[in-house]
């Protein structure tokens, strides 16, 4: 498995409109997409900084993970996506070594990426996902 680069910084928020707002306003950032992923119950809004996104996500559905999420921590840093060369072989080289896998086969992401999370049990707390444009 290579890790190329933090490919984005998922962070949950109540109100994707007010949080494009703050990120536009306050910190300068463009925002150059927003999506729904209707499987995961999410509308996402992404900034590119350098190499990195964020990628704020709000939920559609109260009982989605970001809705989970948010009622159970709050808004905040919900996960950290590495890209890497190739998903398949980056999610079953992870098992290999005994990490719990929430996707034991890549699904389809934002961006038309193919995406796969690692269980945060696993990884000291932290969501894990893996990104493959391929």
């Amino acid at each position: 498995m290579k890790i190329e680069r933090i490919e984005h910084i998922g962070i949950a928020v109540s109100n994707l409109d007010e949080a494009i707002s703050f990120y536009e306003k306050v910190l300068n950032l463009t925002c150059y997409a927003i999506e729904d992923v209707a499987d995961q119950k999410v509308r996402t809004a992404f900034f590119k900084i350098g190499e990195t996104k964020i990628e704020l996500l709000e939920s559609t559905d109260p009982e989605g993970p970001i809705g989970k999420f948010i009622e159970k921590k709050g808004e905040g840093i919900h996960h950290i996506a590495f890209a890497v060369d190739n998903i398949e072989e980056a999610l079953a080289e992870t098992e290999s070594k005994g990490v719990r896998l929430i996707d034991k086969t890549p699904r389809k992401g934002a961006e038309g990426l193919n995406i796969g999370f690692l269980h945060p049990k696993n990884t000291m707390g932290v969501l894990t996902e893996f990104c493959s444009n391929k």
